[in-house]
């Protein structure tokens, strides 16, 4: 039996502006993604994912086995 890849970081700084614009927008764009009580537009949902980003809050990841990218939260020890 193959071992499954492990999922691969891929830093923002990697990706061109378009195209971190891009991943930003499918993933706050899918199904069943929860914002709260208040909706939000578009804008609103990328630049908040994008300020995670930066922040080191979040990773943007790449899963070999199915070809997917997304954005996970950063665990945070010690807390």
């Amino acid at each position: 039996m193959a071992e499954r890849p492990e999922p691969v970081e891929v830093p923002i700084d990697a990706l061109s502006a378009e195209a971190l614009q891009g991943v930003i927008e499918s993933f706050v764009s899918r199904e069943g993604t929860d914002y709260g009580e208040v909706e939000r537009t578009l804008a609103e949902k990328v630049a908040d994912v994008r300020r995670q980003l930066e922040r080191g809050e979040a990773r943007i990841v790449f899963d070999p086995e199915t070809e997917s990218v997304n954005i996970v939260p950063v665990e945070r020890r010690g807390r």
